[in-house]
């Protein structure tokens, strides 16, 4: 297996792949209800069936260049998770997510593995458009969209019914040629 370091600290980003159906489930379930706050991966990946189904789902996307589904590792437990929920090479765009269990919280995990695959989908991929979907009301996933550079487009105004409540839906995006002149003032 591979994988790419995310910094000093040892943390890593690696493929997930079916056969890490237990590893993830295990993942998932200690931090279920605080990555349910926003995220409905809690709903969806409940036993081991589900958890092996999911991370087929993204396994055939990544097949066919769809989207993409990559963990964070901590000292080689699975921490977290950043993704391409969306991939259209064609149109050129992408829409790339998150999560984390608690215990990674705070430590810069998900900017830095947000960038890398950010700058691999523009860089190798082509990919012109890179949103951020988030809940008006996830700070933590909107400050990660302030610290990669993106952009507000607007809010979508209660258009996610989440565990029978409206949210109001923020897309936050960066464009090619602004990532590739923010990479170039670091």
């Amino acid at each position: 297996m591979y994988a790419i370091s995310l910094g000093d600290d040892g943390a890593e980003l690696c493929p997930l792949e079916p056969w890490r159906a237990e590893e993830f489930l295990a993942h998932v379930d200690r931090g279920r209800e605080f990555i349910g706050q926003y995220n409905g991966l809690p709903d969806v990946v409940t036993d081991l069936e589900s958890s092996r189904a999911f991370l087929q789902a993204y396994a055939e996307r990544t097949a066919a260049d769809a989207g993409r589904l990559y963990g964070i590792r901590t000292d080689g437990r699975l921490v977290g998770a950043v993704l391409f929920r969306r991939m259209d090479v064609a149109q050129r765009t992408a829409e790339a997510g998150c999560w984390l269990e608690p215990s990674a919280v705070g430590k810069g995990l998900v900017t830095r593995a947000v960038r890398a695959i950010v700058d691999w989908a523009v860089e190798e991929r082509g990919i012109h458009r890179v949103e951020w979907w988030v809940s008006a009301e996830n700070e933590p996933s909107i400050a990660v969209a302030r610290r990669l550079g993106m952009t507000k487009d607007g809010v979508l105004r209660e258009s996610y019914l989440y565990r029978g409540k409206r949210h109001d839906e923020e897309i936050w995006s960066v464009l090619a040629p602004e990532w590739r002149a923010a990479k170039g003032q670091s």
